[in-house]
């Protein structure tokens, strides 16, 4: 199975900890070079500080808020202009927590700046490189929402369901160009958004944290939460040559949880 990144440039956002962090070290052990973004540049730092680095990999950080749609635009433009990327992980936290018909139209239009436009100035940036490569691939890191909406994230699973048809649209567009386009759901893993969703399910429902975390654990088959490496490994296989007719999908990583098909 070809899985080698050699020569390649990825950019992943959101990669100061988490499943981005993790998916800059599965892409650097591939042979890629790994461009990291992220508002915090001193986690930024420390994460180009552990990638591994092999003869011709070259390893930068780009501190940037992606509610800031001009200065990442303008960063990342710069940016590529220099070092083009031929793989953009487009990965960024969720809002937060609450039912939909509570929310302000404020938090609707912050998110979908942060995930929607946020992406379409990512695509928009590194289209050039991948096209002057004629290769290109782009992973969008979601949600099971997507599918099944989660009970609390109403804003998540609305924004998060535009930026999943907004990728099928893209996979359309650019798969002539041998460019794919697909979309990585993860289930709970992990991270610091779990915290997240358990501080938010603990003031919604009044139970103690544990009874929260074993409710959701007795939800998911495989009984336990992913670790963010193992979202990472399946992010990149689809970066990777082997994966090359796959395009458009948006792919579970959760454990058996979602009932869906």
């Amino acid at each position: 199975m070809d899985l080698d990144l050699t020569g390649r440039h990825a950019l992943v956002c959101g990669a100061s900890e988490g499943i981005g962090r993790a998916t800059a070290l599965e892409l650097a052990q591939l042979g890629a070079s790994v461009t990291v973004l992220a508002r915090r540049a001193d986690a930024l730092q420390a994460v180009v500080a552990d990638l591994p680095r092999a003869q011709g990999q070259h390893h930068h950080a780009l501190a940037v808020d992606m509610d800031d749609t001009t200065a990442l635009q303008a960063t990342v433009t710069r940016h590529v202009a220099v070092h083009p990327a031929q793989i953009l992980i487009h990965n960024t936290g969720g809002p937060p927590g609450g039912t939909a018909h509570e929310a302000e139209a404020a938090a609707f239009e912050s998110a979908f700046r942060r995930h929607l436009i946020g992406g379409q100035v990512l695509v928009q940036a590194v289209l050039p490189g991948m096209r002057a490569a004629r290769w290109g691939r782009i992973v969008n890191v979601i949600s099971t929402s997507v599918r099944e909406p989660i009970a609390g994230l109403g804003v998540s699973n609305t924004v998060r369901g535009a930026v999943a048809s907004w990728a099928k649209t893209l996979s359309r567009e650019l798969a002539p160009e041998g460019i794919t386009v697909n979309n990585v759901l993860p289930g709970y893993t992990r991270t610091g958004r779990i915290d997240q969703i358990v501080a938010d399910r603990v003031r919604r429902t009044g139970q103690d944290e544990a009874t929260v975390l074993a409710a959701m654990r007795a939800g998911v088959p495989a009984g336990r939460f992913a670790e963010p490496a193992e979202t990472a490994g399946v992010i990149a296989f689809l970066c990777a040559p082997a994966a090359a007719y796959v395009t458009g999908v948006s792919l579970p990583v959760d454990g058996g949880r979602m009932a869906s098909i």
